[in-house]
Formats: C-alpha cells, structure tokens, sequence
C-alpha cells in the first residue's frame, strides 16, 4: 500500500468530515470519518483483486452487493437533492424526506457506503480486511444512531414518528 496515497485519502477524507458536518455543529460526521476510511483502506488493499477471478462465487457476491449499493445511494442522493430543500448542500435538508426508499429505511446512504465496503472487501476476504469490515460497521451504526439524536433535535416529534414507520437499514427488519 503506498503510504503517501494512504495520507492523501486520509487528509481527503478528514477535510470532507469537517467541512461538511463537524464545522456545522453535526457531529455524525466523526463516526462517518471512520467508516469512509474503512472503505478507503479496503480499496487500498483490494483493488488488485477487483477483476481477478470474475466468476468465482464470492466475486459476483461483491459484484450484486456493490450494484445494490449502488442503487441504494443513487436513490437516496437524489430524494433528498429532490424533496428535502437542501440548504447550502444535499444533507441539511430543510423537510424531513419519508418517501421512495426514505419510506422503508431512514439511511439509504449509510446503507451504501457500508454495502461498498463489503462489495470490496469480498474481493480478496482477509483477516485485515474482517477487522476493517467490523470498523466499517460500528462507524456506520455509530453515525447513524449520531445523526438521529440530530434529526430529533432538528425535526422533534415528526422524526420521532418516522422512525417508528421505518426501519434503521434494512426494510422490515432492522
């Protein structure tokens, strides 16, 4: 692993973390900084893998979990871009956004991130990459369950509401 595009990503990841939500006073973005960089190492680590073996079982996993990744971010992107009335940028939305896949679960996008982390980390499933796949998870609840207490406190009763109509990440289940 290069350790100078390792440090690149890392300030990349760090600045992104803070001028997009910490500055701002969300705080969701400090778990966030961890998951997304559980997902930069995994790359690190397994790009060489990404097109080896294209058939094998485990590889066409990765390949159906990263296009529903794919799908759950794109959809849960562009709801908010389009029924949230973002301020200033797509996730400090000025409407609570209940409908699409915002009616099933309320972090498609987190959903995402962590179902790209999985795709890659199938590529060539090592016991570092494990350990960063179980980093990748406690960042993503972390900053979930963060960014709820945030949600509460901007949209008071009517997140409260939306969260017993909706499950966290997976519909009907969790």
């Amino acid at each position: 692993m290069n350790i100078y595009v390792l440090l690149a990503g890392t300030v990349s990841i760090l600045v992104f973390s803070w001028f997009f939500s910490v500055k701002h006073k969300r705080y969701h973005g400090i778990p966030r900084f961890f998951a997304f960089e559980s997902v930069f190492i995994l790359f690190l680590l397994n790009y060489r893998f990404w097109f080896s073996e294209p058939f094998s079982p485990i590889h066409i996993l990765s390949w159906i979990v990263l296009i529903i990744s794919a799908y759950a971010g794109l959809e849960g992107y562009f709801r908010l871009k389009r029924e949230g009335k973002p301020v200033d940028q797509f996730e400090n939305t000025s409407l609570l956004v209940k409908s699409g896949i915002y009616g099933y679960i309320r972090h498609p996008l987190y959903l995402s991130v962590f179902m790209v982390g999985i795709g890659i980390m199938l590529k060539d499933p090592g016991s570092i990459q494990l350990v960063l796949g179980a980093i990748l998870l406690a960042a993503i609840y972390l900053t979930s369950f963060t960014e709820e207490k945030e949600m509460i406190a901007k949209f008071g009763n009517e997140y409260r509401e939306y969260m017993k109509e909706s499950k966290m990440f997976i519909p009907f289940l969790i």
